[in-house]
């Protein structure tokens, strides 16, 4: 089990990356306080790829290998947000099962540590900067799906 400090420092580390991503953190904080969500505008930290659920969902399972980014879930929405580097949206741009938002986009995010308003992180920010990996994404919503190195020799 993991020790909840460990994880509360964690969360912490997560949401103090997540706010400093936005132009105005406290703002951010703020909505979080109030237990809404906190639109954080993509752009000069990260874009979002974003899929269904449906879709996601399994190709998330596919990526084993960490450390790998943020990915947030709207189970109600049927969708997914995975954060990439800026200079991602050419390389997911044959991704079809992918739309890759502009920077500027608005993100509803919850914090870190719990869901809001259905909203949950499936894979959380930890503060590090940590982004996914546009080709193990595409390689994953590919038609083989993404292997590890080991499978692929197999």
């Amino acid at each position: 089990m993991a020790h909840p400090l460990r994880s509360a420092a964690q969360y912490e580390a997560g949401d103090k990356w997540l706010a400093e991503c936005s132009e105005h953190p406290a703002v951010v904080r703020a909505a979080w306080d109030q237990e809404i969500l906190a639109p954080i505008a993509s752009g000069a930290h990260w874009l979002v790829a974003e899929s269904s659920l449906m879709r996601g969902w399994p190709a998330a399972s596919r990526i084993r290998e960490s450390p790998h980014g943020p990915v947030l879930a709207d189970p109600d929405g049927n969708r997914m947000f995975w954060l990439v580097a800026p200079s991602a949206a050419e390389e997911l741009a044959d991704v079809r099962q992918l739309v890759v938002h502009p920077a500027g986009w608005l993100l509803p995010s919850p914090p870190t540590g719990w869901q809001v308003e259905g909203r949950f992180w499936l894979w959380r920010p930890d503060g590090t900067g940590q982004l996914n990996d546009p080709a193990l994404i595409a390689a994953a919503f590919g038609p083989g799906g993404y292997r590890t190195e080991a499978e692929a020799r197999a």
